[in-house]
């Protein structure tokens, strides 16, 4: 039986803006974007060329959308979800026959959500409520955005291939977009934590994710090790071969996603934001770039202090020069009028 009522009374999260969920790394990108003016509407024209109203069209047509009389369980998780992390409208949610797990946020102007009947037979309630709560961290931080901007590069590179470096300079920020995007991964799992509140069906959803059905064939804690040994890799070979696995890679993998999302659980940033201390949206003009690159840097100097990885060890040195380099870059030419006041 499924009713209007959500199971339990969950803390909802009046004006919560995206950034308090978002990884640092993920967080300046967009604080440095929508600074930009006129940003949101180029972007929109670039996606009209790509016709995201035709793509709507096709899960109009093709796909069950979700509904008081459709998939009635689904739709309630996805109001309940929207509710609490207080979206402005609730996304259109469309299943699709598919059976790999999957779900997935489309659109610029009006996202919405396409869950694969593959996640929704492999996923109990509390389980899809972090991963419906995933995608619509997605809609909320505009992470349509990554997709959008590596469809058109993309294209770009197939017309320029002929350049001399053309399509070394497309790869380049192509890698760029795809760590980018696995940052906006860690992000949408904070948001989806947030939004079902219970991190143990969080971490079962990405074991399972991972691993299939048969949960009681897997411990969490063995789970967790396995992610240490992920992170220790043998030898300086081991972590250049991770290194080069992850770059053409949208999400991280799956043990990755669990340990980073059992550390943020772990460390009270998620109690904080449950407490009621998080950033409002109303506060999101203000947000200093400057501010942001420098805690992104910060993000990335500690997670390589906590990584048991040797070839991170190695290559250390250099990666923090050039992190430091790029502070300092973008932080002149993402300097506002607050920040020249405060230098």
């Amino acid at each position: 039986m499924t009713s209007n009522t959500p199971d339990r009374s969950r803390t909802r999260f009046p004006g919560i803006s995206s950034r308090a969920y978002e990884h640092p790394a993920d967080r300046s990108a967009l604080v440095a974007l929508r600074s930009l003016s006129g940003f949101d509407t180029v972007l929109r024209r670039l996606a009209g060329l790509f016709s995201e109203r035709a793509i709507r069209l096709m899960f109009l047509g093709g796909t069950v959308r979700a509904s008081e009389s459709q998939y009635r369980h689904l739709y309630d998780i996805m109001r309940d979800s929207a509710y609490i992390l207080d979206l402005p409208e609730v996304p259109e949610l469309y299943v699709t026959q598919d059976p790999t797990p999957n779900a997935m946020t489309i659109g610029v102007d009006n996202p919405f959500i396409v869950v694969n009947t593959g996640l929704i037979d492999l996923l109990d309630d509390e389980e899809l409520r972090f991963v419906v709560g995933h995608e619509v961290g997605h809609v909320l931080s505009g992470h349509a955005v990554y997709r959008t901007m590596a469809m058109i590069l993309t294209n770009l590179g197939a017309r320029i291939a002929w350049l001399p470096l053309g399509n070394i300079a497309i790869a380049a920020i192509l890698m760029g977009l795809n760590e980018w995007q696995r940052k906006s991964e860690l992000s949408a799992d904070r948001a989806g934590l947030l939004a079902g509140q219970d991190v143990e069906a969080a971490k079962r959803a990405l074991m399972k994710l991972a691993g299939g059905a048969r949960l009681s064939e897997m411990d969490a804690e063995s789970f967790l090790e396995q992610a240490r040994e992920y992170d220790a890799a043998g030898d300086v070979r081991d972590g250049l071969l991770k290194f080069l696995n992850l770059l053409n890679r949208s999400h991280p993998y799956a043990v990755i996603r669990f340990a980073e999302l059992d550390r943020w659980a772990r460390d009270g940033e998620y109690a904080r934001v449950l407490g009621g201390d998080y950033e409002r949206r109303a506060d999101d003009s203000s947000a200093s770039i400057s501010e942001e690159i420098k805690n992104a840097a910060k993000a990335y100097q500690e997670s390589w202090s906590r990584s048991a990885d040797p070839f991170i060890g190695a290559v250390k040195g250099v990666a923090e020069g050039a992190v430091n380099a790029g502070e300092k870059l973008f932080g002149r030419f993402g300097r506002g009028p607050d920040d020249n006041q405060q230098n």
